[in-house]
């Protein structure tokens, strides 16, 4: 029998998110394997995957924001908005001589706080069922509606010049959904030079770090972080009985105990540390939003 968990992986280069859930599954033997949040291929970084019956808690950790470290290239524009897309344009190396540190800085404060974001047409968005980057390759000209992002951190921790690029690393945290290629375009846009993302590294997903990682050729007996520790993480934890933990599993209210609940959401826990289930408020009550399957004991 497969121990349910949540298994943090450090995503290596040149594989596909679903590349990594083929390995977990072959690794800990189910096909009952899910992620929260996607990388692109050339990113490294922190995968949080769902290993059989903690799958369930994945919708609860995907809206999570997250930490990217990135490099973004001034001076040419590609059509990926990354590395991995061809060269359609290049700044004249005048244009950029002419970007000085002051007008990045006014750049990168204009794409920090609340955004209408554009994501990249060759994004995993899906477009009357179908990702953008499918029909992109299909050679179907897609336009994504913008969507609000909030950009809460937006650093530049070096800068390198020559004559045909200025390369930026940068830090940035954000919300879900919030595509770095994007900025990495809009800042060489907004400057005159064009960009684009050349490196991705995510560092952090919610309360999860890759420094907790394990890196994929480790994954046989990889450690998993149990459903009631990983929720314990995500959401305030909300003590709960013996009786109480039999009563939510039925179906049943937990009548006029709100007042116990921090916020909307909470992860119901019995005192060895076993995850009943997320509940919310309902009124006064407590009802749950989605169970655990139960552990045998």
């Amino acid at each position: 029998m497969v121990t349910p968990g949540i298994l943090l992986v450090d995503k290596p280069g040149g594989l596909t998110s679903h590349d990594v859930v083929a390995r977990t599954r072959r690794a800990f033997g189910t096909r009952k394997v899910g992620h929260a949040g996607t990388l692109d291929p050339m990113a490294t970084g922190l995968l949080v995957i769902g290993v059989e019956g903690a799958t369930r808690l994945l919708t609860y950790i995907v809206g999570a924001d997250k930490t990217y470290e990135g490099t973004i290239r001034l001076g040419a524009v590609t059509t990926t908005d990354d590395a991995e897309g061809d060269i359609v344009h290049t700044a004249a190396p005048a244009a950029l001589a002419a970007v000085d540190d002051g007008a990045i800085d006014v750049g990168i404060a204009a794409l920090t706080g609340v955004l209408s974001q554009v994501p990249s047409a060759v994004s995993a968005i899906k477009v009357d069922g179908r990702r953008a980057y499918d029909r992109v390759r299909a050679g179907e000209e897609v336009q994504l509606a913008p969507r609000e992002v909030v950009v809460s951190r937006f650093d530049v921790v070096a800068r390198r010049r020559r004559p045909d690029a200025i390369d930026l690393d940068v830090i940035v945290d954000c919300s879900s959904g919030t595509y770095i290629r994007s900025l990495a375009r809009d800042l060489g846009a907004a400057l005159g030079v064009g960009g684009h993302l050349t490196a991705l590294r995510r560092t952090r997903v919610g309360p999860f770090a890759v420094a907790d990682a394990v890196p994929l050729d480790a994954l046989d007996g990889a450690p998993l972080l149990t459903p009631g520790q990983a929720a314990g993480l995500v959401l305030p934890v909300f003590p709960v009985t013996s009786e109480e933990a039999r009563d939510l599993r039925h179906g049943k209210r937990l009548v006029g105990r709100a007042d116990r609940l921090e916020g909307p959401l909470a992860a119901a826990l019995e005192a060895d540390g076993e995850l009943v289930g997320i509940v919310e408020k309902r009124g006064a009550d407590v009802k749950s939003a989605m169970n655990m399957p139960e552990v045998s004991r």
